[in-house]
């Protein structure tokens, strides 16, 4: 979560970074606009709803914001007020199950528009800012553990139909990719995820647990922040601490680090962090856009790595 150096001020209620309107209107269009509009009503209604106090400078993500606030009792909390989708709508659903477990605690929720009061973890102190690389891949993993050791509720989205679904996409995709060693390594991606793509699991998984989304805390030293969760298979949750503080030469690493810590089948979970790949390429081959260089680096090694 990022403090702001500009920002429209809205008076007596909040102040809405150009970033996150400038990041609604590229991805949401005239749905991203109506929601940046609505932000100071809405969060005036929450405000009053739940009894809180404004209570610092606003944050946002690339979805959010998030307003610092003190509740009735004296107690500190975030309120973040976001865009309800098919992500989004299972944050709740993932933050009641685990129960403060490795994550932020859920204080309050809005089911109309996906609004959340959460504990207030600090925000200062990301995960990303640690010096070491190595014990921050060793961080990630040890939240993984514990939060993808419970069977995810009903209700949240489900990696065999993900799966299912990008593969149905995989021959129009290929054709649209000009380098052939580039074509040929998404195609092994693929066979990759064909092989497993039958046995999906059923654990609750976070999806992007990358370092911005880890915060310190006082109860705990780490905790997980803004899940994107759905149903499936722990390999599933590698490739953010692959991809973020991106280094050509730790990925073997900190790919073997995180699965010994979850204890993880490693074929599997090479070919399930393989699918991301797959799907991060499918996006930006769909949206007109050129591979990720650093997403086929990490393909490549992971492709030719034998643990």
């Amino acid at each position: 979560m990022r403090r702001f150096p500009h920002a429209r001020s809205v008076p007596r209620v909040i102040d809405i970074p150009d970033e996150l309107a400038a990041s609604q209107e590229k991805f949401n269009g005239e749905a991203g606009r109506a929601f940046i509009a609505d932000l100071p009503r809405r969060a005036a209604d929450f405000l009053d709803r739940w009894d809180l106090t404004l209570d610092g400078p606003s944050m946002y993500g690339m979805c959010a914001l998030v307003l610092p606030v003190v509740r009735a009792d004296g107690s500190r909390a975030v309120l973040k007020l976001q865009s309800l989708d098919e992500e989004s709508a299972g944050e709740p659903l993932a933050l009641r199950v685990w129960g403060g477990d490795g994550a932020v605690r859920l204080l309050a929720y809005d089911d109309g528009t996906g609004t959340l009061l959460l504990e207030r973890l600090d925000a200062a102190r990301m995960l990303t800012y640690l010096p070491d690389s190595r014990e921050a891949a060793l961080v990630i993993a040890r939240l993984l553990a514990r939060l993808t050791a419970t069977t995810a509720p009903q209700g949240l989205r489900r990696l065999g139909d993900i799966s299912a679904a990008m593969l149905e996409r995989v021959p129009r995709a290929l054709r649209r990719i000009p380098d052939p060693a580039d074509r040929r390594l998404i195609a092994d991606c693929a066979a990759a995820v064909r092989e497993v793509a039958a046995e999906p699991g059923d654990r609750l998984l976070h999806w992007d647990l990358h370092y911005d989304n880890v915060l310190a805390a006082d109860r705990e030293p780490w905790l997980a922040i803004d899940p994107k969760p759905l149903a499936g298979d722990p390999g599933f949750e590698l490739f953010p601490a692959l991809d973020n503080r991106f280094d050509p030469d730790e990925i073997c690493w900190r790919f073997e680090a995180m699965t010994d810590v979850l204890g993880l089948d490693r074929e599997r979970a090479k070919a399930w962090t393989l699918a991301r790949v797959l799907q991060n390429s499918l996006w930006e081959t769909e949206g007109g856009r050129p591979l990720v260089p650093d997403h086929l680096e990490i393909a490549r090694r992971l492709r030719d790595h034998r643990s």
